[in-house]
């Protein structure tokens, strides 16, 4: 299974797995909450966090902007929309601010302009989300920028997957099992997916999750899964429609906590006898059969 370096990080078989918080929209165009996001990801072990780039009048048509809808910024969809893009102020700062606490950042970026205001930035990759894997132009586009695609597959049958793949080519690519629901129910997480993905495309394979909880995410890491991205808050009951399929600051803690633990507990795969075995073995067995160390 080939290996990604994203940064100086490795991704993949043999590799800690890669964490990133997903911050996305859940900033709710506020700068400040951006930033402590951007703490609490760094303070809980995350390896990098990612935002979502559009240039707004190019993924939504004028009905949808024009669209009525209440929100903090106004009365329509287009309201919301411009409210929660940050722009070259905001990413200025977010890129000072994660260097300073030592955290790579990333982008989901939804059209082509949009990629080239991120590639300013150096990204360590870019993330494509599971809306844009049919969209072939962007795949390409992104591509040809040289770095490593993080692409996720939520939404998607296998043909399209394939289809994708063949698009981006297999070269510094990370495929990323999800269910594009918020939150996502647990029985249509269908982890046993990963380890077919694995098999499928030879590629390394990780998790977006969307549930409530953390245990499916761990349970990833078991089946094989290499980066595991996660939303993020700094409290669920936040206005935003991201916010409940989110973890917060305690949540992540757990989460990162439990699959670092599960990454040890994976061990080599050989079945040996430890030495700390070998006094249980004297006080408990009658019969001691022959013991290869």
């Amino acid at each position: 299974m080939a290996e990604v370096l994203l940064g100086d990080r490795a991704v993949g078989d043999g590799h800690a797995c890669y964490v990133v918080g997903e911050i996305g929209i859940n900033h709710n165009g506020d700068f400040d909450i951006a930033r402590q996001l951007i703490d609490v990801a760094a303070a809980a072990g995350c390896d990098a966090v990612k935002f979502q780039k559009r240039t707004i009048d190019v993924v939504y048509s004028a009905e949808e902007l024009a669209a009525p809808r209440e929100n903090p910024f106004g009365t329509t969809n287009g309201d919301l929309k411009r409210g929660l893009e940050f722009g070259k102020e905001e990413y200025e700062e977010i890129d000072s601010h994660c260097r300073e606490e030592g955290i790579a950042w990333m982008a989901s970026c939804w059209d082509e302009g949009a990629v080239d205001f991120i590639e300013r930035y150096s990204p360590p990759c870019y993330k494509i989300a599971s809306a844009s894997l049919t969209d072939d132009a962007l795949l390409a586009y992104t591509r040809a920028k040289g770095r490593p695609i993080v692409l996720s597959t939520g939404m998607s049958t296998l043909a399209e997957i394939d289809h994708a793949v063949e698009v981006l080519g297999k070269e510094d690519l990370i495929l990323l099992h999800t269910t594009s629901t918020y939150p996502a129910m647990y029985e249509e997480l269908e982890l046993a997916v990963i380890p077919e993905l694995r098999k499928r495309y030879r590629v390394p394979v990780g998790y977006s999750g969307h549930e409530t909880g953390v245990a499916t995410s761990v349970a990833a890491v078991a089946m094989g899964a290499c980066f595991v991205e996660r939303h993020i808050t700094l409290e669920r009951s936040m206005w935003g429609s991201d916010q409940a399929a989110s973890l917060g600051p305690s949540g992540l803690i757990r989460m990162i906590r439990d699959l670092r633990l599960v990454e040890i507990a994976m061990g080599t795969g050989e079945k040996r006898v430890f030495d700390s075995e070998l006094p249980i073995i004297d006080k408990l067995r009658r019969v001691k059969g022959p013991v290869s160390l």
